[in-house]
């Protein structure tokens, strides 16, 4: 059984998503003391974080960059604000998807378990290390190292660069990206797949790689052994 960890200090949104998701048989934990959620973070070890931006003591934001600095688990933000500006922070600061409030439990429960999935699988694959760009990428560690450095890569981050990478000097859609990483493009905002692969690629730019993953405007993006060429 898959341990979630709800970070919601709306008591009935809390009991209400709760139900909703030990209804698929998830475990779900909440969060006793709002100034010590990194504690109570470390202690229940969840598989997946679902956390609100409007929180006591401290925000969203300021919780997703504790348990960043700890841990690749994923991170899928809920918010009441409408602010554009929410997503593209969430997403920035490592979280691997974004729910805007209100939000049909049935939208909740497709990212839960397409996160979990895709999570589930991609860590039981066989292949372990890959060599690109004179890197090496240790898919189990989730990091990019080379004579620069190591870089760590969230799920999401490393999903992309595996995709890209296995099919190097070929232009992969932004709609594969999307069907690949989310399963249903239904749920997920354009913005999204945006907002990861910059990410990605300002953490590749740390080891001087960010280079060789090229946008191809209106076709999707390419990863080239050699930047500029295709």
């Amino acid at each position: 059984m898959f341990k979630l960890l709800l970070i919601e200090d709306d008591a009935t949104l809390f009991n209400e998503i709760r139900d909703r998701l030990a209804g698929w048989s998830y475990d779900v934990y909440g969060i006793t003391d709002f100034a010590k959620v990194l504690q109570e973070f470390t202690a229940v070890k969840p598989d997946l974080v679902i956390i609100d931006i409007q929180l006591p003591k401290f925000d969203g934001f300021h919780w997703c960059r504790m348990i960043r600095s700890h841990s690749n688990v994923p991170i899928l933000f809920l918010s009441s604000r409408d602010h554009p500006t929410d997503m593209v922070m969430a997403m920035q600061l490592g979280a691997d998807d974004f729910i805007q409030k209100p939000f049909h439990f049935d939208v909740l429960i497709a990212k839960v378990q397409a996160i979990l999935r895709r999570v589930h699988n991609y860590s039981t694959e066989q292949i372990e290390l890959k060599t690109w760009c004179g890197a090496t990428i240790d898919y189990p560690k989730n990091t990019v190292s080379n004579d620069n450095g190591t870089i760590e890569l969230t799920k999401n981050e490393m999903f992309i660069l595996r995709e890209l990478t296995q099919r190097k000097n070929r232009i992969v859609s932004r709609e594969e990206l999307i069907k690949s990483l989310w399963e249903d493009e239904r749920f997920v905002s354009d913005n999204t797949l945006t907002v990861n692969v910059n990410r990605l690629r300002k953490k590749l730019d740390e080891i001087g790689l960010g280079q060789y993953i090229e946008t191809k405007v209106g076709q999707g993006y390419i990863a080239v052994e050699e930047a500029g060429t295709i």
